[in-house]
């Protein structure tokens, strides 16, 4: 596997696959990026790790990210080309697209290559950048990312909706799958590291993830400060890091809700993540709208239905393909008095949290870790015995 960030703490969705494959016995080799106090080698998990001496830096303008995948994507072709003959499969993980190329070396000596598509490249690039760099950039993305799916032998992505728009942009139909990024076990009701006490709030909202602009965190900060006066003890915690903390910070000071909403930014390993986010009354995922976050089911929104906590939710393509009214409490994308409105009514109405719980539950029994990883090892079985014929 090559991927364009940390492991196994950067991309939970890669953990999950490695470690999948490697309970089926195959042997995995991770090729990432390192952090200065990473070292080179080690194995974790029974994956093999292989980090390159290549730095993430997040917020950056497109033609310095640029050149860090450019530095990436050279390093990973030298190694996987050292190395070529050892691998069956080649399984590349976006963004960007283009360094599925790196396993030209391997692909060439038989190995089958895997693209997985975690985002659609000119989709974010749109949402991060807008129409910064003009028509052409648009353009060579989508010309990069019809290459790439090209070139691999199976393209993977995480929702139908963004399977059918690869579809439509000239990828085959039995070429293309999807395996969503549900949680896995850890993520579970009943779990016996859950706490049993709640955080000392009368209501306490929590959003975690990645703090950027298109993700909305502002709306919920601006819709506590509507309704603060009408539910005593009400407490936003807002986990994660991101170029748009130091504004969120901002705002809070601004409207003076710094009893209200508290930041964590603290790394928290995956297996203590669950009992932070139980400690909540309601989960929001408050998304604005636009062509890269309609085709998201964000992670976070399903983590929080794995654990049974009720969820505020954009109304978004993506969210509404998989739920409905019933399972979520939807707002429109952007509108700050509706997101309040739908705290007040989730507050003063707690059957209506706990129907929502159950009747989300449907989407847990239809979407489960094992069902997405079983697909994941026929299609490693498959690519494998299509390279032994």
């Amino acid at each position: 596997m090559v991927v364009h960030a940390h492991y196994p703490i950067g991309e939970p969705r890669v953990e999950r696959e490695a470690e999948a494959l490697v309970e089926q016995g195959y042997d995995v080799e991770v090729i990432c990026l390192r952090h200065p106090t990473e070292p080179a080698l080690e194995i974790v998990g029974g994956v093999r790790i292989y980090r390159l001496p290549v730095h993430r830096h997040k917020g950056w303008g497109p033609l310095r990210q640029f050149l860090e995948y450019l530095a990436f994507f050279f390093l990973a072709f030298l190694r996987l080309s050292r190395f070529s003959g050892r691998y069956s499969v080649v399984h590349v993980h976006n963004l960007p697209d283009f360094l599925v190329f790196a396993a030209l070396v391997p692909r060439l000596r038989g190995a089958r290559i895997v693209l997985d598509i975690h985002d659609l490249m000119p989709e974010f690039y749109l949402s991060r950048f807008g129409h910064r760099g003009g028509r052409w950039v648009i353009f060579l993305l989508r010309l990069q990312e019809k290459l790439a799916c090209r070139f691999a032998h199976h393209v993977i992505t995480v929702t139908e909706p963004w399977r059918q728009t690869l579809i439509r942009r000239s990828v085959p139909a039995h070429k293309c799958s999807v395996l969503m990024n549900v949680p896995g076990d850890r993520f579970r009701r009943g779990a016996a590291r859950l706490p049993k006490k709640r955080a000392p709030y009368s209501f306490h909202l929590v959003y975690h993830g990645t703090l950027a602009y298109r993700y909305g965190i502002d709306l919920a900060i601006q819709a506590v400060a509507q309704i603060r006066q009408q539910i005593p003890g009400l407490h936003l915690t807002i986990h994660g890091r991101g170029e748009y903390l130091g504004d969120l910070q901002r705002l809070v000071k601004e409207l003076d809700l710094t009893d209200h909403i508290s930041f964590s930014t603290h790394y928290i390993p995956m297996d203590d993540l669950p009992a932070f986010l139980v400690m909540a009354d309601v989960g929001i995922v408050p998304y604005r709208r636009d062509t890269f976050t309609d085709g998201i089911l964000p992670t976070k929104l399903m983590e929080y239905v794995a654990l049974g906590i009720p969820v505020i939710a954009s109304r978004t393509a993506a969210i509404t393909a998989y739920f409905d009214e019933s399972m979520l409490e939807f707002f429109p994308p952007g509108d700050v008095s509706a997101l309040a409105q739908s705290i007040l009514r989730l507050y003063r109405d707690p059957a209506r949290r706990a129907m929502l719980v159950k009747n989300a539950d449907r989407f847990n029994r239809l979407h489960t870790w094992e069902h997405q990883s079983t697909r994941l090892i026929e299609l490693a079985n498959h690519l494998t015995n299509t390279r032994r014929h």
